[in-house]
């Protein structure tokens, strides 16, 4: 099942949504496998043969030891495929330079920058995947220690590294630092992390596949491939707000059935939808809403014993990284090139078709869960005391406004960067309409979750050049109470979902007594909502759910 098509209201300020929840499809799409990287030794240009060979013997029992001692709070996670390497250094490096973050082709070389404000040691993690098939690497990671002397230039860690293939090398980051909890910091040196700007994420390549639940998840790179061709004729729909019809979809679950009637390699795929846009405009749609597309862990539940082992994630809102596409909607396994690949083919055939393209995108938590059950994948191990909202007041404790364990702290300027970073790469390189903030009242937190008026993010975001043309629309509410329906701070660009819409005309629907009046108030526009403003901005509502008090 999908959800109900949303109308968007014609009204001078916001937009009135609506939405019915969404049934859920689970389940493998395919049983090939892969397995990811293993870890190996630490190599250095400047090593000398017999410092080397007295490093590969310390790697040795090092190995040994992280193969024979299990993770207090990540043990379930198995890391495979461990072999050293008995070559020097393959490449020659160089210092490198702070930006852009992420990986980048530069004269030189492959740059690598990674922020961490409080780490005391990062180490680029590297390997060439040799892949056969879906296939399996060779299980050998070259680690790169990074000097802060050198590689280092304020809180950016960043090497460049000579003669590395343009394609085909996975990497991540070891990243140490302090061991103080009560501090908010959670870093460990174990963990190979996925770098937050990282545009290709690869993991598992078959959706759903259980053989998988334990692949590591790494960044990737592509500077081989030219770039997409969207077409002499190709242009936006660029449909005024007023008109927009939206429809919200999974894509997996649009097609993952076999009553799709498509190629079982395509189901549940950014190309099944592209087989389906005839009944898309059937419906009368001029939009569509895809739940969470960046790359999620499906299997986050089943990494360890809990109530809900059973269970597939199959909705999306889990994010791992807020650049790269989910690979496992690629068709037939195809992996991260090929998902980014399809993904501009599937978003060049909606617009085609007159159908714009609006994501449903996570900026509340990530997937690294709570301090109970963490899953440390990227930020948790990068800088935590950066990337999460924290209450120092309370032995470094996560705050948790999303219900999901954690919160971004969205108006840190190193998140707030990022964030903007990523739209602004959806709509450059895959050409989006528009986005749905999930948890939007989020965004209006400050770094210690109190409410703020004229929050940063939301006013940057309001007024990016790049994001000029898109759609922004919020979801107002939290977790934690902040109920922003009708006031959140908008700069005459943002737009809502309007709950009490939904609340209202469901309850009509059923019947309930006395809802005459909230029916026509909602057809007609939701003015006791909409119409008070002060300047450009309407003063936010904070709502008390336990004390049942609105505090203006």
């Amino acid at each position: 099942m999908l959800r109900s098509p949303h109308f968007l209201q014609p009204n001078p300020t916001k937009l009135s949504l609506y939405a019915l929840p969404l049934s859920t499809h689970t389940g493998p799409s395919c049983t090939a496998s892969s397995r990811l990287l293993g870890f190996g030794v630490k190599l250095t240009e400047q090593a000398s043969v017999a410092n080397r060979l007295d490093r590969f013997r310390k790697a040795g029992d090092r190995i040994k030891q992280r193969m024979m001692l299990p993770r207090a709070q990540e043990g379930v996670l198995e890391e495979e495929g461990l072999q050293a390497s008995e070559t020097s250094q393959p490449w020659r490096t160089l210092p490198g330079q702070a930006f852009p973050l992420g990986v980048s082709e530069v004269n030189s070389g492959i740059n690598f920058a990674i922020f961490s404000q409080h780490a005391t040691a990062v180490t680029l993690c590297l390997s060439l995947a040799k892949r056969e098939a879906l296939g399996k690497t060779d299980g050998r990671m070259v680690e790169l220690a990074l000097d802060p002397r050198v590689n280092k230039t304020g809180d950016i860690w960043h090497i460049c590294i000579k003669d590395l293939p343009r394609s085909n090398v996975h990497y991540g980051y070891r990243i140490d630092g302090p061991q103080s909890w009560h501090q908010g910091h959670r870093f460990d040196s174990s963990i190979v992390l996925v770098d937050p700007y990282a545009k290709l994420v690869d993991g598992r390549r078959c959706f759903g596949d259980v053989s998988e639940k334990f692949s590591k998840f790494l960044g990737t790179y592509d500077f081989d491939n030219l770039p997409f061709d969207w077409g002499d004729n190709y242009k936006f729909p660029d449909i005024p707000e007023k008109d927009i019809f939206i429809y919200e979809m999974n894509v997996r679950a649009f097609t993952a059935d076999e009553s799709s009637g498509l190629d079982p390699d395509i189901r549940g795929s950014y190309l099944g939808v592209i087989e389906k846009i005839p009944h898309l405009l059937e419906l009368g749609v001029n939009a569509v809403e895809l739940l969470p597309i960046f790359e999620f862990d499906e299997l986050e539940f089943q990494r360890r014993p809990n109530p809900r082992d059973h269970m597939i994630n199959t909705w999306g809102y889990s994010t791992i990284n807020f650049f790269a596409p989910m690979s496992r909607y690629a068709s037939s396994g195809g992996g991260p090139l090929k998902a980014s690949q399809e993904f501009k083919e599937m978003v060049k055939a909606l617009h085609g078709a007159g159908i714009e393209v609006i994501l449903d995108v996570v900026y509340n938590h990530t997937n690294e869960a709570d301090d109970a059950n963490p899953y440390t994948t990227s930020f948790r191990g990068i800088d935590n005391k950066v990337y999460y909202m924290l209450d120092l007041k309370n032995g470094g404790q996560l705050l948790n406004f999303s219900g999901c364990g954690n919160t971004l702290n969205c108006n840190h300027p190193v998140v707030m960067e990022l964030i903007l970073d990523s739209l602004r790469h959806w709509v450059v390189e895959y050409h989006v309409d528009g986005f749905r903030f999930d948890l939007a009242s989020v965004l209006c937190r400050g770094t210690d979750g109190s409410p703020l008026n004229a929050p940063p993010i939301v006013k940057a975001i309001a007024k990016d050049a790049i994001l000029s043309r898109c759609k922004i629309i919020a979801e107002p509410w939290d977790c934690g109470g902040l109920y922003l329906v009708g006031s959140f701070p908008n700069w005459d660009r943002w737009a809502e979902w309007n709950g009490k819409f939904r609340d209202d005309m469901r309850r009509f629907m059923k019947g309930d007594c006395g809802m005459k009046g909230g029916f026509a108030t909602r057809v007609a526009g939701s003015a006791d909502l909409y119409k008070v403003r002060i300047g450009s901005i309407i003063v936010p509502q904070v709502v008390s759910h336990e004390l049942g008090e609105t505090n203006n």
